[in-house]
């Protein structure tokens, strides 16, 4: 047993240089470079891993009562929970790297070491609106970017667009920023099949105001704005969409997933992540993982 672990500890030493070196001195994605404190923290033979910034382990850490929730299974090292990485995971998949690209990232909920590391990554800047329960390098209203036009290469957006009570005004003004051939990753909880007012005050964790309770039409509604637009969803809700029946049940009023998955069309829908990849990950379970790759024409 001794000698297991030492040559473990040697190993897992010398992976940590290894990384090291490459996130020095590394020409390519960075965008997929493990952290040097994650591969510091890591456990070599974890079957669980963060794709944001490389961790690995036998579990991710238990937040809000459950781990398979897109708002749990919280990364030990750049705080990321669910959906932040399958957010991030859309982005690599569907975008070339470029160290100069022009990014903004509304209302993150990581801690600075993510801000700062997504900094060495690309021309990164994070946006908050009522700073409530955080606060970016920016205050930015989705209805009115004090940003110029055509200047955005990509925005990541993660369960904003809810909040905003103009949503027509929010993607015209997406729209208006973004450079030609730019990217807007909008993820949304969509909790049935077709948009609704909230019929009572419908708050989300930090206590702002739901607007909106989305559904698979808002994806003509991201059309009317110009963009093309992508629907990107795990391989596992693409074939219960194929089904017309949910396999998974949901508790609470906050979704209808029975409805959800009757009303999808899966022909509509892109895989970027199959099972193996969202169980690595944590995109489980597939339904709270929709994702619109909202694509400005050149």
């Amino acid at each position: 047993m001794r000698l297991a672990d030492s040559l473990l500890t040697a190993v897992h030493k010398g992976h940590t240089r290894l990384v090291e070196q490459q996130w020095k001195h590394s020409k390519g994605d960075r965008r997929t470079l493990v952290w040097p404190e994650a591969a510091l923290n890591s456990s070599l033979t974890g079957k669980k891993q963060c794709n944001i910034c490389g961790w690995r382990g036998h579990a991710f850490d238990v937040v809000n009562g459950t781990v398979e929730h897109s708002e749990a299974a919280l990364c030990p090292v750049c705080g990321s929970i669910s959906r932040d990485r399958f957010l991030y995971w859309c982005w690599v998949r569907r975008t070339g790297y470029d160290a100069q690209a022009k990014v903004l990232e509304t209302s993150p909920r990581m801690p600075n070491l993510y801000r700062e590391r997504m900094q060495e990554r690309v021309d990164y800047v994070a946006s908050d609106y009522d700073e409530s329960m955080h606060r970016a390098f920016i205050k930015l209203d989705l209805q009115d970017i004090d940003l110029p036009s055509d200047s955005v290469d990509v925005v990541l957006t993660p369960h904003v667009l809810e909040h905003v009570p103009d949503t027509d005004k929010a993607l015209a003004e997406l729209f208006r920023v973004m450079k030609p051939g730019g990217h807007v990753f909008l993820q949304i909880p969509v909790p049935q099949a077709k948009t609704m007012v909230p019929l009572e005050p419908e708050y989300h964790g930090d206590m702002t105001l739901v607007y909106f309770r989305f559904g698979w039409d808002v994806a003509d509604q991201i059309r009317r704005a110009g963009f093309a637009v992508d629907t990107l969803v795990t391989s596992e809700l693409r074939d219960a969409a194929a089904t017309g029946k949910s396999p998974w049940t949901h508790e609470g009023p906050d979704c209808d997933v029975e409805d959800l998955i009757a009303g999808a069309d899966p022909s509509t829908m892109t895989v970027v992540a199959d099972a193996e990849q969202a169980a690595r990950h944590s995109f489980r379970p597939a339904y709270q993982f929709v994702t619109f790759d909202c694509h400005k024409p050149r």
